[in-house]
């Protein structure tokens, strides 16, 4: 079954969009932890999350990316809004771009949300930035 499903152009496209938005070394940590379990889930997302949605020519991934952001803050995603947080470094979405999709989830997904999700923004813009720095620079 797993050969079938990694051998599709639709998961062959998914793997490349997402390497592209998430980065080598976060999909590399993904698939070495994936087990047989959870490869059914794993090749699911890559197949029709990166590989149908975000391998979609109508929107760049900059506007996907701050969608995904305000959607995963509205639903209190913390860690996945952390991770795609970091692929904005990958999809060109800027920091004020991020800024006013999050004003866009306190005023129709609610303050606390979007206060939340500030908070994950800002200690990771601080990591992206320290590391930019060679990890010693203040912010």
């Amino acid at each position: 079954m797993a050969e079938a499903e990694t051998s599709s152009k639709r998961y062959s496209q998914g793997m490349a969009t997402r390497r592209s938005v998430l980065g080598d070394a976060h999909v590399d940590r993904a698939s070495s932890a994936t087990t047989p379990f959870d490869r059914p889930f794993q090749e699911m997302i890559t197949e029709g999350a990166w590989g149908t949605v975000w391998s979609r020519p109508t929107w760049s991934k900059r506007e996907r990316s701050m969608v995904t952001i305000a959607l995963l803050a509205a639903l209190g995603h913390d860690e996945e809004v952390a991770m795609h947080v970091r692929a904005t470094a990958n999809t060109g979405a800027s920091r004020e771009d991020i800024c006013e999709a999050l004003l866009h989830v306190g005023v129709y997904a609610g303050v606390p949300a979007a206060n939340r999700a500030f908070k994950i923004a800002k200690q990771v813009f601080e990591e992206m930035d320290m590391a930019a720095n060679g990890g010693g620079a203040d912010v």
